[in-house]
């Protein structure tokens, strides 16, 4: 069952990097950060056991009036942990269509295809998209949450955002807050990273088929020569004595 899962996943970021649209913009409610392509992760931790809301707004920056779904992945869910989902147009009084855990009982899961629940939105509205995240009572530990915009059919994975949770029994508090950023982002010849909050962070460079093409270390900053790779979608995991791992997506494109 786990190669199975695996080689699902895998398949999900082969259709991702094939169907990726700079068009989608994913914002954390309130907020002007482009969450969206895997460039960057939306953090957080768990104020308690009891359910709480984490909203974006989905931005169609396309041409055309579209039908999106979403599709939610558990890529790492503690036991006991359930989730649900809102989504709907911006204007609806009632926050679109809600879907409890009990609805979203299967791995991945994509709203329903019916007309209705499916709306318009016309180039430069925006949908609300609301994760409900309700972790186990007791159960600590770190959730991860992938939430792709789907096309109406259900098929093309066209965008998509990672949500992590930290859910522990002692909050400390963040002298840091690390950062690392990475432009340009499409890149063509080189791209420069930015690290700070941490003296030196490790890092691998893989493939969209996991194949590992650079291993390193930046300290403040670092430029990569990628004039010779392969036009693509990339993925840089990072890592420190201080950190869990997390990773930041890159396309190359010449």
């Amino acid at each position: 069952m786990t190669k199975i899962f695996t080689l699902f996943i895998l398949t999900l970021f082969l259709q991702f990097g094939a169907w990726a649209q700079d068009n989608i913009v994913i914002n954390y409610d309130g907020q002007a950060t482009d969450l969206s392509s895997g460039l960057l992760t939306y953090s957080t931790i768990a104020p308690s056991a009891a359910v709480f809301d984490i909203p974006f707004d989905v931005y169609n920056n396309t041409a055309n009036s579209q039908k999106w779904r979403i599709t939610r992945v558990q890529l790492n869910v503690p036991a006991g942990w359930q989730d649900g989902l809102c989504w709907g147009h911006s204007t609806d009084p009632f926050g679109g269509t809600c879907y409890s855990s009990t609805q979203m009982n299967t791995n991945p899961w994509t709203t329903p295809g019916g007309a209705a629940v499916l709306f318009d939105l016309l180039p430069g509205e925006h949908g609300k998209m609301k994760a409900g995240i309700d972790p186990a009572d007791g159960v600590y530990g770190t959730a991860h949450y992938r939430y792709y915009i789907t096309s109406a059919s259900g098929t093309n994975f066209l965008d998509s955002v990672d949500v992590i949770v930290d859910y522990v029994a002692d909050i400390k508090p963040v002298k840091d807050i690390l950062t690392v950023t990475l432009v340009p982002n499409p890149a063509s010849d080189y791209i420069n990273i930015s690290a700070s909050g941490t003296e030196t962070l490790q890092f691998k460079m893989v493939d969209a088929l996991g194949n590992v093409i650079l291993r390193d270390q930046v300290n403040s900053s670092k430029k990569i020569n990628t004039s010779e790779f392969r036009s693509g979608v990339y993925f840089l995991t990072f890592e420190s004595p201080t950190t869990r791992p997390f990773t930041r997506k890159v396309i190359i494109r010449h």
